[in-house]
């Protein structure tokens, strides 16, 4: 995201974007450096935003959206721009043959076979309060078995068949080349994550430019897009600036 601001940023104004990676602690510590004007724009996510920085304990969904931007612009001074559309939160996955043999397209299809199959995670799903034992409370779900996954072995788990149903971050770059079919949360029971870019509200007074070349981003990448491009860094060997610069590129976004 950062590559893909910077890029589109300069090439749109007389701006020249300075851009900070790997930034320990994330959130935690760039939002501070925000409101101290250390950094002027970041890429957020709707729900961490809404629990880690405005505190709110309730399970953050989009029909919150618009509390969320007042309560960024009252008591922080930010704004949010640049709605990229991917929704970086957990999900549920199954192998394509399962898919296709019980007719599963939604959790709440997956509720009605779970008793034959085997759900595979990492350990800290099993522990959080907001984990499986919620999932299975609130669609009334009954897995046959379980098993606790190492994340950097659960897709091989999965296409060897050792699992039936895994737990994801829907922009997994595994995923997009994984014979596997994301289920639908059709009763809206993970938080959701969208990313968008959070401005200070001063830079935009003093460059109102920025707004027209920040809508440029909204709904422009697709979660399956985003798994793809998390696979060719992680997996490909790909440069970050390089696959961010070919994805603006092919969407008619850079000369």
């Amino acid at each position: 995201m950062g590559y893909m601001l910077k890029d589109l940023i300069e090439q749109n104004s007389d701006l020249t974007v300075e851009l900070t990676e790997g930034v320990g602690g994330g959130t935690s510590n760039i939002e501070p450096a925000m409101e101290s004007g250390e950094f002027d724009i970041y890429p957020e996510y709707t729900g961490t935003a809404w629990n880690a920085v405005l505190k709110r304990e309730d399970a953050y969904s989009e029909d919150k959206f618009g509390q969320l931007q007042q309560d960024y612009a009252d008591k922080l001074g930010f704004e949010w721009l640049g709605m990229y559309g991917f929704n970086d939160t957990y999900g549920l996955v199954v192998r394509k043959e399962i898919a296709e043999r019980y007719g599963v397209h939604t959790y709440s299809d997956l509720a009605k076979h779970a008793d034959k199959l085997t759900l595979g995670a990492e350990y800290d799903f099993f522990e959080r309060k907001d984990g499986y034992q919620a999932l299975c409370d609130a669609y009334s779900m009954s897995f046959g078995n379980t098993m606790d996954l190492d994340i950097g072995l659960k897709y091989q788990a999965l296409a060897d068949g050792q699992i039936d149903v895994m737990v994801v971050f829907t922009t997994d770059g595994q995923l997009s080349t994984s014979d596997s079919v994301v289920l639908e949360d059709d009763r809206s029971f993970f938080s959701s994550y969208l990313c968008g870019n959070v401005v200070r509200t001063q830079v935009l007074r003093e460059h109102p430019e920025l707004r027209q070349i920040l809508s440029k981003l909204d709904d422009t990448i697709t979660d399956a897009d985003m798994s793809a491009m998390n696979y060719a860094v992680e997996s490909g060997g790909a440069e970050p600036e390089d696959v961010a610069r070919t994805y603006l590129e092919k969407k008619g976004l850079l000369l």
